[in-house]
């Protein structure tokens, strides 16, 4: 495909880097020369102009573009930018955007017809995600496939975990209706066999149905608790969206440090308590009940902050801490620190605007936080060679596992004995730089 991409920030950069993997041309367009320069090690053409100049945007070549990109901070430039895009040839057209109105059903048409295909909210996917977590307290990962009834489990071993030490064939997992994809060691993802064991600290994916999620929790000794007293560090627009998208009963308090910004937040989420204080501040979060929470969620735009006032919740007991962190360098000192589910705004966009890059291939895409890979979804052809023989039998690319076939509604975690059919959909980890080799594998 032919992609271009306005906007070198955190999204875009992150997404040309994930696509310069693939078979695309790929032109990175910013009007900061600093931004581009880092970008010039990868695959991909840079061009430093607006995104709104149809001067630049013809000399990008947008007329045989087949995916437009839009991801500059700015909203309206955004969309502007699809607009002119679109006029002047381009395919398909995405724009970021940070009004929750636009995404409403009726005005995804109305920007339909503008020349804007899709819209991409990552603070409303964020928010969406750390509720997601609130509600699963003692996973780290949770992502759902099939409408909810095929689950990705990311999973932390804690020393008293039963399943240490144990070679996984001896485990008998399968009876359980879990499957292990990947283990995360020491920052290191590899896919085990049946004599690797399980080790503290060890972050392991499962895959497994929503009804068999008492079982996964059973096994690696994650009893269940529920969450209703959540403390929020920050008033972003991601911690304003996760409040409204919160559960009714939920006990929320809002921490934040500038006061007339808290004034704000008292019109926008009236069912939450608005503090003006100090999250910096240990005795002030003290005064505020921090002990008595059951979860803490850091929203602050600084991801060190985030980081190390999870660390303080931890300490004084809290059983669930999320942690807004754009650094992804940060990601193992995150880990090391115990920090229970990292949120990445670049990554979650990432995700969902890669899903449009691979249509017809690939009909899901979850890149994840807490390992070097991502799950994809493919829909089998007709004659590929996945189909051939059970799987025992197939040798599959080094980094990749299938989890789950999904076959007239359904779902099969994947054995040796399953044998894939043309139309079956396949749910699959696979480490980030694998993508060739497993799409000539369903095609």
């Amino acid at each position: 495909m032919n992609i271009v991409i306005a906007g070198a920030g955190q999204v875009g950069t992150h997404l040309a880097k994930l696509l310069s993997n693939g078979e695309h041309n790929i032109t990175l367009l910013d009007e900061e020369e600093d931004k581009l320069r880092p970008m010039h090690a990868f695959d991909l053409l840079t061009m430093r102009g607006a995104p709104t100049s149809i001067k630049k945007l013809k000399e990008a070549n947008i007329k045989n573009c087949d995916l437009f990109i839009a991801v500059t901070p700015h909203e309206t430039e955004n969309i502007t930018a699809c607009i002119l895009a679109k006029d002047l040839g381009a395919s398909e057209t995405v724009a970021r955007i940070d009004n929750k109105g636009y995404v409403m059903p009726e005005n995804k048409e109305r920007f339909k017809r503008f020349g804007v295909d899709s819209l991409i909210y990552p603070e409303m996917l964020a928010a969406k995600e750390i509720v997601q977590a609130l509600r699963m307290p003692g996973i780290r990962q949770l992502h759902e496939f099939e409408e909810g009834r095929l689950l990705l489990v990311g999973i932390k071993m804690k020393p008293d975990a039963p399943i240490l030490n144990i070679p996984i064939s001896m485990l008998d997992l399968h009876k359980k209706g879990l499957r292990i994809l990947s283990i995360n060691r020491n920052y290191e993802t590899f896919i085990p066999d049946g004599s690797d064991e399980i080790r503290p600290g060890d972050i392991v994916l499962y895959i497994t149905e929503k009804n068999n999620l008492s079982q996964c929790r059973q096994v690696n000794g994650r009893p269940f608790f529920d969450v209703k007293n959540v403390m929020i560090l920050g008033g972003s627009r991601i911690g304003i969206k996760t409040v409204q998208m919160s559960p009714d009963n939920y006990n929320i308090k809002i921490i934040e440090k500038d006061r007339e910004h808290s004034l704000k937040l008292a019109e926008k989420v009236g069912n939450a308590m608005i503090i003006n204080a100090d999250g910096g501040n240990v005795e002030d979060l003290r005064e505020e009940g921090l002990d008595k929470m059951d979860a803490f969620v850091a929203l602050t735009d600084n991801s060190e902050t985030n980081i190390l006032s999870c660390v303080l919740a931890k300490r004084m007991g809290i059983k669930k801490t999320v942690a807004e962190i754009e650094n992804l360098d940060y990601f193992g000192l995150a880990e090391n620190f115990g920090v229970g589910t990292i949120i990445n705004k670049k990554q979650i966009a990432a995700s969902h605007i890669y899903e449009l890059t691979m249509k017809g291939k690939v009909s899901h895409v979850k890149c994840l936080t807490a390992t070097d890979g991502q799950m994809l979804e493919f829909v089998t052809q007709k004659g590929a060679k996945i189909c051939k023989k059970p799987l025992n039998e197939i040798s599959l690319p080094e980094g990749v596992n299938i989890g789950a076939v999904i076959r007239d509604n359904e779902i099969i975690i994947a054995q040796g004995w399953v044998t894939i059919r043309p139309g079956d959909k396949v749910v699959l980890f696979s480490l980030s730089h694998n993508f060739k080799k497993v799409e000539k594998l369903f095609s």
